[in-house]
């Protein structure tokens, strides 16, 4: 691998991690304040369709916010992912095991088998941690991980750590976000109330279609 293709792996790398970094922080929690300014005043892409178009509606309904912009997004987090005020419908809980299982349930085999996935990088969550493991936000975090594992390697030389953790990220992707995070992002969009939602859940369906594209097939990364 020559200089230059080392170089542009690692800009692209350096941009798909602080991708999935930023839609993990949106779908651990609610927003606070200083993560609705920050969006608010980012330079938000457009380039690619699907993720551009929910950037647009992302930023402009961060453009008409106001003192109660937090409190409307932590209650439609809460409706959408949550569940709160929907009795009798399951809305987006972001669990794959919820999507994945026969029954519909949490705690189920997607959330053993991504733990697996955590320990084999020697990575477990907060002992304090109270959210099931399979938690989109921690799937996400992972991907990141991986990328910025992989990166380190790169600059290091050694490409078949590298190859290795391309592999890793293309089976994650495959076996533990491609299968139900686009069915998650469909429900988002029928549930949530505000455009902002509905924009962040374009944004991941349109994201996680680059990635696709992006991340190396196994075997050919060296």
């Amino acid at each position: 691998m020559g200089l230059h293709e080392r170089e542009e792996l690692v800009a692209m790398n350096t941009a798909r991690k602080g991708f999935y970094e930023f839609l993990a922080s949106v779908y651990k929690v609610e927003l606070t304040e200083e993560q609705i300014e920050s969006l608010a005043k980012c330079d938000l892409p457009a380039d690619d369709e699907f993720v551009g178009a929910g950037y647009s509606a992302v930023k402009e309904y961060l453009r008409h916010r106001d003192s109660g912009t937090r409190q409307e997004l932590a209650v439609d987090y809460a409706r959408v992912f949550l569940g709160a005020g929907m009795y009798e419908q399951i809305t987006a809980p972001p669990y794959e095991s919820v999507y994945t299982s026969p029954e519909h349930l949490l705690m189920q085999e997607a959330r053993d088998e991504v733990v697996a996935c955590y320990l084999s990088e020697g990575l477990g969550l907060p002992a304090e941690n109270t959210m099931p493991e399979d938690h989109l936000s921690f799937e996400l975090q992972f991907m990141a991980k991986l990328i910025e594992r992989a990166q380190a390697a790169l600059e290091a030389g050694d490409d078949a750590r590298y190859a290795a953790l391309c592999e890793k990220q293309r089976l994650f992707f495959d076996e533990h976000l491609a299968g139900w995070v686009p069915r998650l992002c469909a429900d988002v969009r029928a549930y949530a109330r505000t455009a902002f939602y509905r924009g962040i859940a374009d944004i991941t369906e349109g994201f996680l279609a680059l990635e696709d594209q992006v991340i190396e097939p196994v075997g050919k990364a060296a």
